[in-house]
């Protein structure tokens, strides 16, 4: 089975070289798909793999020059050959004939042999979708977590806005503006008809996301930085940074810019180099502060840390730079994927440290969750949180 897999990893780069558009995300499900094939189901393999490797019509007759020459060069070290010519694949040579009509017009007759076209748009088609949006993250198979990225990459995400300190025309605005108001009176000879009134323009608030991408967070990390890469194109450039951590903090802004995912993911790879490792949030936090908080917190933004609050690191610098970080921002907003599981409490020691400086603690631990943030951030208005007043809650 292990030769299989290489194979099929060497198969999908060939189809690359031969200008099949193929991902790295549609190749690690086709080698997934591996495992639930019938080897000795031939046309099962084949459509396999089409299956999950063309996802462009155009793509066909190159995918089956490639795949007949590929198998049938590795012979016994891929799929025998026997079984391979039984495959049955499109041929560009065979064109439908027009079919004659009783009137003597020709119509052309759909081809009979052409496979089924893979459905690549349609994520939700093997599972309701209801269903996926509540099943947690850390429980989704293969197929269900490429639906949930394709999910991802609709949401509609917007933050609260702010009221900045520049002015606009607006009938109803509580100022008054005497240089366009006098104008009007000038060109009514002088009297007064109108008074033009003026508001304080609203823009966005920045957004933060700090993310923990150490051992224990193993099982999130990738999807929730396929959340952070939507997130990033649907906002305003320079609106958003984003930052990684497991024992060092890692700017990943400018990866997560990149517009196709799969090349942003693994630049991200290629720049954090503490990956599934310890967990240091106090001292990553700490560095945030220092280095990034006087160039990134500024206009009223709004800060995410994602993290299960596991911490190696001494309970009280947590303590220390949660209550700078969150005096430093307009909303400090904690997510952690654990809540909702059964018996989970918020009892580990940088938990602990870190809870009272946060203005919100909320879960994200599957697509509903994520939808109701996405809310959350758009109700973001002007009004600071209950905590920052000495109200605690």
């Amino acid at each position: 089975m292990n030769h299989l897999l290489a194979h099929a990893v060497r198969f999908s780069r060939e189809l690359r070289e031969a200008g099949v558009r193929v991902t790295p995300s549609q190749t690690e499900v086709f080698t997934l798909a591996l495992s639930h094939i019938p080897m000795l189901e031939p046309r099962a393999f084949a459509d396999a793999a089409r299956a999950c490797l063309v996802s462009r019509r155009e793509d066909l007759l190159k995918f089956e020059k490639v795949f007949r020459a590929f198998w049938t060069e590795l012979g016994l070290g891929g799929i025998p050959d026997e079984l391979l010519n039984q495959v049955s694949l499109p041929n560009k040579q065979q064109k439908p004939r027009p079919a004659e009509v009783r009137d003597g017009s020709s119509q052309t007759a759909p081809p009979s042999d052409l496979p089924p076209q893979p459905l690549t748009e349609r994520a939700m088609t093997y599972s309701d979708s209801q269903t996926l949006k509540a099943k947690r993250f850390d429980q989704m198979n293969s197929l269900e977590l490429e639906a949930a990225k394709k999910a991802l990459q609709r949401f509609a995400w917007r933050v609260g806005e702010r009221r900045t300190q520049r002015l606009r025309a607006d009938s109803r605005g509580e100022r008054l503006d005497y240089r366009r108001s006098f104008r009007t009176a000038m060109r009514f000879g002088g009297e007064w008809i109108r008074l033009e009134m003026r508001s304080k323009k609203t823009k966005p608030r920045p957004l933060v996301v700090i993310a923990d991408v150490s051992g224990s967070m193993e099982r999130y990390a990738r999807l929730l930085l396929h959340f952070m890469h939507a997130v990033t194109q649907r906002l305003e450039r320079r609106n958003i940074e984003t930052f990684a951590f497991g024992t060092r903090l890692t700017r990943i802004t400018k990866n997560l810019e990149r517009r196709d995912v799969d090349t942003a993911l693994t630049e991200v790879g290629q720049s954090v180099n503490d990956w599934s490792g310890g967990t240091r949030i106090g001292s990553s936090l700490e560095n945030f502060n220092r280095v990034y908080a006087k160039r990134v917190l500024g206009r009223g933004a709004v800060v995410l840390i994602i993290s299960d609050g596991w911490d190696q690191g001494e309970p009280t610098a947590l303590g220390v730079a949660m209550e700078r970080l969150q005096k430093t921002c307009h909303r400090l907003i904690w997510l952690n994927p654990l809540i909702g599981t059964t018996g989970f409490q918020a009892q580990t020691r940088g938990l602990l440290a870190a809870l009272p400086f946060v203005d919100d603690f909320l879960s994200i631990h599957n697509l509903n969750s994520l939808e109701q943030l996405a809310s959350h951030l758009e109700g973001i208005g002007g009004l600071r949180s209950a905590r920052r007043s000495g109200i605690k809650g």
